[in-house]
């Protein structure tokens, strides 16, 4: 025999190998919730239950929220100022008089 033919002649068993069936699903219902939903987190909270869950906001992101609040508020403050002080700024259309 040619050494091909014992090579292909020994992989007859392992090609029967994979040409199996696979087996089948087992399909079934879950099973039923034994306790009840549980209520949402925020569902009928109250201002002071609210205001206890800030404690839950890490330490390192208090210095983050200061600065962000100031920045916002200076961005708020400065375009008011500029639409109030600035008079030379287009706020309607001209009109087009040919």
């Amino acid at each position: 025999m040619f050494r091909t033919t014992r090579a292909l002649a020994a992989m007859q068993p392992t090609r029967a190998l994979f040409m199996r069936q696979t087996p089948q699903l087992y399909m079934r219902s879950t099973a039923r919730m034994m306790s009840p939903v549980p209520k949402e987190e925020h569902g009928a909270h109250t201002i002071s239950q609210r205001l206890r869950q800030l404690k839950k906001i890490p330490a390192e992101l208090i210095p983050l929220g200061v600065v962000l609040a100031i920045a916002v508020g200076a961005a708020v403050f400065s375009i008011i100022r500029k639409l109030w002080v600035d008079k030379t700024l287009r706020l309607k259309r001209q009109s087009t008089n040919y």
